[in-house]
């Protein structure tokens, strides 16, 4: 049953809500416009405020939907954030949009709120003020994640749980290095 679940939270990661956002209330395909990201901060650029919001609270929710449905269907800690990074990973890479996706931000910050909710909210605080700031996502997004690892220690998370404040942070990360590469200009 693991396996069924873990597959789940990748279907649900899959849903594309920035694309049928765009089509719905643009008619535009999010991944043609824009940095052609597939996430909420792309949507609320290209979008506007509102579709942008909107994609990032759907996102969050389908990180944090799959560890909570893990846990109802009896699953154990383990399995269930292996779902909150099958969702990530769904989100990155949708299999109902040509494994053409998001980066993952939205969705890895509603697992971990989920799995590491004190150290998500207080972390939360300054990565919102950055970006308040700055208009800055990455830079928001490293304001939470560079210390998460750090605060969940701090506050006494389990092993596995320090473990998974640094591996969906990677894996947001490597999808971030992966997509912005692919846009840089090759230097022989």
């Amino acid at each position: 049953m693991p396996w069924l679940i873990i597959l789940l939270a990748y279907l649900i990661g899959s849903v594309p809500t920035a694309y049928i956002v765009g089509r719905g209330t643009r008619g535009v395909d999010i991944r043609e416009v824009g940095d052609e990201n597939m996430g909420a901060a792309n949507a609320f650029r290209e979008l506007g405020p509102r579709a942008g919001v909107t994609v990032f609270f759907i996102d969050l929710a389908k990180g944090a939907l799959c560890l909570l449905l893990a846990r109802v269907l009896g699953a154990g800690l383990e399995v269930a954030l292996l779902a909150g990074a099958a969702a990530v990973a769904g989100h990155n890479w949708p299999v109902f949009a040509g494994f053409r996706g998001g980066r993952g931000l939205s969705t890895a910050i509603g697992a971990l709120l989920v799995a590491l909710p004190q150290p998500v909210l207080i972390l939360a605080v300054p990565a919102l003020l950055a970006l308040a700031v700055k208009k800055n996502v990455s830079l928001a997004a490293g304001v939470l994640f560079a210390p998460l690892w750090l605060v969940s220690w701090i506050t006494g998370a389990p092993p596995v749980l320090l473990a998974y404040s640094i591996a969906m942070p990677l894996l947001v990360g490597f999808t971030h290095f992966v997509r912005t590469r692919k846009k840089l200009p090759h230097r022989v």
